[in-house]
């Protein structure tokens, strides 16, 4: 079984933002949201909803954002 970084996703209200992704950033996306399906059984049907757990997750684990944040606390 594949070790993805996300699980299954939240269902939480969301806040909308725009965003433009490079076309192989889009591919890429779609292809996870595909491989998380099959890993979790989770059906991903808009592979956009990824997004924001990505971002969230990239920032919990990035050491210099959470120093620099508790630094600013």
């Amino acid at each position: 079984m594949t070790k993805l970084k996300l699980g299954p996703l939240a269902d939480d209200k969301p806040v909308k933002v725009n965003i433009e992704l490079p076309a192989a950033v889009h591919r890429d996306l779609i292809a996870y949201a595909e491989v998380l399906g099959r890993t979790t059984g989770q059906t991903v049907a808009d592979p956009a909803k990824l997004i924001a757990p990505m971002i969230e997750r990239f920032m919990a684990t990035d050491r210099a954002f959470a120093k620099a944040r508790r630094a600013t606390a």
